[in-house]
């Protein structure tokens, strides 16, 4: 694994790299990781940064020390969650939702090694992740109501869809603090590991999606699945899936894909996320 790159001691996110594969740190070890607006600025800046990197092919995000995230910092006080209007009677657009949506437009598959703690939007920044991985100390508090807010960063159109919607009811009414053996059975984590081997785990999973497969198919797949989740008739997915079938057919990919089978030898892929993606949506 390649050391983090170099950072001012204000930055709130680590970008780091082994191989292939782009690690985000968050790095407030000092405070369990809480989540401020810069972090999530810069959270939004690496994965604009990872989209247009070509040899990025995958994405994983993981904290800093004992926790992932304790959620928002609450240093501020009472105070904390009274937003700024841009504009008169313009309502502030929630900076948790705003990173969720990006994650959940990225172009790399995702992988979250959630190392400890995760709490608020620490646990709600990683449901537009493809997978999970957990530690086995790890819990996620999902504690809004408790704080007299409600889930927030697109969490309620993500949670339902990961571990049904009578358990999206519970934990997030309840304001429960789930331990990682219901987060495993019901759904929200795919893999609980001992804690110094959540990030390796991560990584090897982020290759399983990636090593074999072409970037630009990848990326394709993952909108699709993704934005067709939501998707009110199976005519919709129908109609993406084949304008993708089109565009993809007519690529250097897909000939490569078939003459690599057909000669019994791995594919070289040469059709490239930031020149080749056709716009299928």
């Amino acid at each position: 694994m390649t050391s983090p790159t170099e950072q001012t001691a204000e930055q709130h996110t680590v970008l780091e790299r082994d191989g292939d594969v782009a690690i985000i740190r968050l790095n407030r070890p000092d405070r369990l990781n809480a989540f401020t607006h810069q972090m999530g600025e810069e959270l939004i800046a690496v994965f604009d940064e990872t989209d247009a990197d070509d040899s990025v092919r995958a994405v994983v995000i993981t904290g800093t020390g004992r926790a992932f995230c304790a959620g928002a910092d609450l240093g501020g006080g009472a105070t904390t969650f009274e937003l700024e209007q841009q504009e008169p009677g313009e309502v502030p657009r929630d900076m948790g939702g705003q990173v969720t949506l990006r994650i959940f437009e990225s172009l790399k598959p995702v992988v979250m090694a959630v190392n400890g703690a995760a709490a608020g939007v620490g646990v709600t920044m990683t449901l537009p992740a493809d997978v999970r991985i957990a530690s086995d100390d790890a819990k996620f508090g999902f504690v809004f109501a408790q704080r007299g807010l409600v889930p927030e960063a697109a969490s309620t159109w993500f949670l339902p869809k990961l571990v049904g919607l009578p358990t999206a009811l519970q934990w997030t009414m309840g304001a429960k603090m789930v331990p990682v053996a219901e987060a495993h059975e019901r759904g929200l984590v795919q893999q609980v590991v001992p804690k110094d081997e959540v990030l390796s785990t991560a990584i090897a999973t982020a290759r399983e999606m990636t090593s074999t497969t072409a970037p630009v198919s990848v990326a394709l797949t993952r909108q699709l699945l993704w934005r067709m989740a939501g998707a009110p008739s199976p005519w919709d997915a129908h109609r993406a899936d084949s304008k993708a079938i089109y565009y993809r057919g007519t690529m250097a990919d897909v000939a490569e894909g078939v003459t690599s089978f057909l000669e019994k030898r791995p594919a070289t892929f040469t059709d490239r996320v930031s020149t080749d993606l056709p716009d299928i949506f």
